[in-house]
């Protein structure tokens, strides 16, 4: 028997679908006019199996941008009319067909900005973005550190990083649950490098840290053993993390087995889309990302009314959906300034200057500049689930290895 939150989710998915069934044209620039230049801007990530639904939510915001850009006659290029279509490819979560979609992105659809959003996926691009004949400017949206360790000139990274989550994260759960640290993250690559980082913080803020239990989310549709498992430590906390809804299924596991303690959150998870699974009361005492719709931001307020006005009250608004909206403005922005669809270096170039004179209803989140390594660095806020309300939870930025304007 579905659950009640089941229900929910299949509902906001076949909405999600009749939305993109509505407005997208994905491989054949469908709702170009006549006489416009049509430029494809590709996408390779998880539209299948148990990252689905995050997968989609970062497409339903790239196809709202690139809708947002026809319905005002496209951008004036070059002297050309340029209208966008969205082409889109299931990499399954997989970092080898990521490799293959961008190869076929780049030779059959002649992307030149290509969107790929998990770590393992751009980490296997980034080797080929920059070499003939496969060069793509890539916008990445994954808030794993390491993909600007190459300093990849064609990377651009749209989410806040990770490890800025982590000091503010174990010192609120440890302050209000204890030391101990139960592991239960998933298993694929950010899963692996986050769960490094907090394993370290956790320890230099005096807390233990129990044996690791990840599973693969994205596969994994009965945590009770696992949860059992991870229980029998005796943890105040545990750390979860991986697509929203296995993660909330993990919560829910975990309170029916008798867990009073706190939920430490990576920032895939999302509480918006939790509560559809789980109620606001089992994920009490739990930090992670602050949810979007009122995420205390100055151009928030004005993207949730285009938003809402655009698909209605149903689907769940994410900061998947909002900032790779706001990701292909910028790219398709840079196109124009640069005076090109094709010379990535020249798009790339003008990103900084974009960002630096976005309007308010695509600013969205507050932007500081982009730095030399191409990270997008914002003012970000946590939410610590306070009395059944979502508390704002500040996150210094800290020092990035590059953070200087550029």
């Amino acid at each position: 028997m579905q659950t009640r939150g089941a229900h929910r989710s299949l509902g906001w998915l076949l909405t999600t679908l009749l939305l993109f069934a509505a407005c997208s044209g994905q491989e054949n620039g469908h709702g170009a006019n006549p006489g416009s230049d049509v430029v494809n801007i590709g996408y390779s990530g998880p539209l299948s199996g148990g990252a689905a639904y995050y997968g989609r939510n970062v497409q339903s915001g790239l196809q709202m941008a690139v809708d947002e850009l026809n319905e005002a006659g496209g951008l004036e290029i070059a002297g050309r009319k340029i209208r966008f279509n969205l082409v889109s490819l299931d990499d399954q979560y997989l970092p080898n067909e990521t490799a293959t979609n961008a190869r076929r992105l780049v030779q059959q659809s002649r992307a030149a900005v290509i969107f790929v959003p998990h770590a393992g996926g751009v980490l296997a691009v980034q080797g080929m973005n920059t070499r003939d004949p496969f060069r793509f400017l890539l916008m990445a949206y994954t808030s794993e550190p390491r993909i600007l360790e190459s300093a990849n000139p064609l990377t651009v990274m749209i989410p806040p990083r990770y490890d800025h989550y982590a000091g503010p994260f174990v010192r609120t759960t440890q302050d209000r649950f204890g030391k101990r640290l139960g592991i239960l993250p998933t298993t694929t690559t950010y899963g692996r490098t986050w769960t490094e980082v907090v394993t370290r913080e956790w320890q230099a803020q005096g807390g233990t840290v129990g044996r690791n239990f990840g599973v693969d989310y994205n596969t994994t549709t009965d945590f009770s053993s696992v949860v059992t498992q991870v229980l029998a430590e005796k943890p105040d906390v545990l750390f979860l993390g991986g697509p929203s809804q296995p993660t909330a299924l993990v919560v829910r596991a975990a309170r029916e087995q008798g867990f009073r303690g706190g939920f430490l959150m990576m920032d895939q998870p999302k509480f918006e889309e939790m509560v559809t699974v789980v109620s606001l009361t089992e994920l009490e005492g739990s930090v992670g990302v602050h949810p979007q719709e009122t995420y205390p931001a100055s151009g928030v307020p004005l993207f949730v009314a285009n938003f809402r006005k655009r698909v209605g009250p149903a689907p769940v608004l994410v900061s998947e959906i909002a900032l790779n909206y706001q990701a292909v403005h910028i790219a398709a922005r840079a196109m124009a300034l640069a005076g090109t669809t094709s010379d990535v270096d020249a798009i790339r170039a003008r990103i900084p200057e974009v960002v630096s004179q976005l309007p308010p209803a695509i600013a969205i989140s507050d932007i500081r500049h982009v730095n030399e390594l191409g990270h997008i660095v914002r003012q970000v806020y946590g939410a610590h689930v306070l009395d059944g309300k979502y508390v704002p939870l500040p996150i210094p930025l800290g020092a990035e290895p590059t953070d200087t304007a550029r």
